[in-house]
């Protein structure tokens, strides 16, 4: 879940909660603290048999069993794994386990419980106003507060500063109510999440340790006790390979857990993410989307790619993106008549745009073409032994018997290659096994093209590119 689209959010919580402390309390609630919230709304979903943590995709017998372990123990939490594996998109589906409405003291700055004031302002305000003390309803989406550590990250941003406006306004220096708050108090009563947390400097990462242990914080002098009632998690990268930073030992001992994240196991899964997460403005065929799963999944165990840096989710979700629009650019240019559909031809395009994305071992400098290039054709090759592995393709091959040559590119309409190819024997049967029996030219040329390609891969045909971009398939 992603807290940043609010465009479906209640924009009023309903007219029958109650809106004073009197209201609340003849109400019947109860305050129970965020990890009770999240224990109970956890346990609620895993009896219904719902889906606990909506958009994560591969961490169903894994990861996920580790996170709600750690959450119904009622631990913070760290997420370590590589790039691109899903880590600040599982922290924010969180956010799904607490109530939807929760009360607060209307103008709360830390999203105080009209039962449990925190600062000294909101404990006069319970003495003054007693039973009548507005009350005020909090979405759970904005009970999430998130943090990128950067190296110019302060104490002040995460838990606060003194704020020389309300000094000069005439409140004592001494006065806690001059203090203004950070990031994590400000998410009391929510789940506040870190990201890349050993790149927060150590000295930075030394505010947090009160935070977690004792739930107090320290502010210029200052010390307050204020009980924060907040679910901490945090993202990191293995320290084994990092050299941007580390996590110190007293804060890795405060938090509860640590869950090792990783990538798709299966290449179907692999396939359903790429599908699920990449915005394409073509069709991409399911043949194509499994090469790029075993394209990506070749470059990660490629010995000339550095293992521990990771091969990003990010990566195939781009090439399918890549390939959808060059699918669209060719629709546009060439006057193809039907919708645009992502053709074999159209895989090269990733080579070139995503190299960018891959960090190579040392002494691979100059390969790096090169080696995407290879893996590429293999993961096609792959795919076609998967798919196509003891279909009848003589048809095909005799296409270019007798100095024949089918021509095909970036250019060519699906239109004028299907004219190529006329009528071939077990075409039928290649589209179906595809996934492409409900055949448009453009899913037909896409079946074409696949075919031709595996052939000239597994030499039983001739192929030649020609300077103009043209492909030309034959002697």
């Amino acid at each position: 879940m992603s807290t940043s689209d609010t465009s479906t959010l209640p924009l009023e919580p309903p007219a029958d909660l109650p809106r004073t402390l009197g209201a609340l309390r003849a109400s019947g609630h109860e305050h129970v603290s965020v990890k009770d919230e999240l224990r109970a709304n956890l346990v609620a979903r895993m009896k219904a048999g719902q889906d606990r943590f909506p958009g994560v995709v591969g961490y169903e017998d894994t990861v996920a069993p580790e996170l709600e372990r750690a959450l119904l123990a009622g631990h913070d939490v760290v997420l370590l794994g590589e790039r691109g594996q899903g880590k600040t998109r599982l922290l924010r589906s969180l956010v799904g386990l607490l109530d939807e409405w929760t009360p607060v003291i209307e103008g709360s700055e830390l999203n105080e419980h009209p039962y449990a004031p925190l600062t000294p302002a909101s404990r006069r305000r319970v003495r003054e106003e007693g039973e009548d003390l507005p009350v005020a309803w909090l979405h759970r989406s904005l009970r999430y507060g998130e943090k990128l550590a950067t190296p110019d990250t302060s104490v002040g941003d995460l838990i606060g500063d003194v704020d020389p406006v309300k000094v000069a306004e005439g409140r004592a220096l001494g006065d806690p109510e001059t203090i203004h708050f950070g990031l994590v108090p400000r998410t009391n009563r929510g789940v506040f999440a870190i990201n890349e947390l050993p790149d927060l400097a150590e000295r930075i990462q030394v505010s947090l340790l009160n935070v977690l242990e004792e739930r107090d914080i320290q502010v210029r002098g200052y010390q307050l006790r204020l009980p924060l009632d907040l679910l901490l998690v945090a993202s990191a990268n293995p320290e084994d390979y990092t050299n941007r930073g580390r996590i110190i030992t007293p804060l890795k001992d405060r938090f509860g857990a640590e869950v090792r994240t990783h990538y798709p196991l299966e290449l179907s899964l692999e396939v359903d993410l790429v599908r699920q997460e990449a915005a394409t403005v073509a069709e991409v065929p399911e043949h194509l989307l499994e090469v790029i799963a075993r394209f990506t999944r070749g470059v990660r165990e490629s010995p000339a790619v550095d293992p521990a840096s990771g091969v990003s989710a990010r990566f195939s979700i781009a090439a399918a993106e890549t390939v959808s629009a060059a699918a669209l650019r060719r629709h546009a240019l060439s006057g193809e008549v039907t919708a645009p559909v992502a053709r074999v031809g159209d895989l090269h395009t990733v080579v070139s745009v995503l190299g960018g994305k891959v960090e190579f071992e040392q002494g691979e400098e100059g390969r790096e073409i090169e080696v995407l290039e290879h893996l590429l054709r293999t993961a096609i090759a792959e795919t076609y032994r998967s798919l196509l592995g003891g279909a009848e393709l003589s048809g095909f091959s005799e296409l270019v018997t007798g100095g024949r040559t089918i021509e095909t590119g970036d250019l060519v309409p699906a239109e004028r290659l299907l004219e190529q190819v006329g009528t071939v024997a077990g075409l039928a049967q290649v589209l179906d096994r595809l996934g492409l029996a409900d055949a448009t030219p453009g899913r037909a040329a896409s079946g074409v093209e696949f075919v031709l390609e595996s052939l000239h891969l597994t030499r039983r045909l001739d192929k030649l590119v020609l300077d103009d971009g043209r492909t030309v398939y034959g002697s």
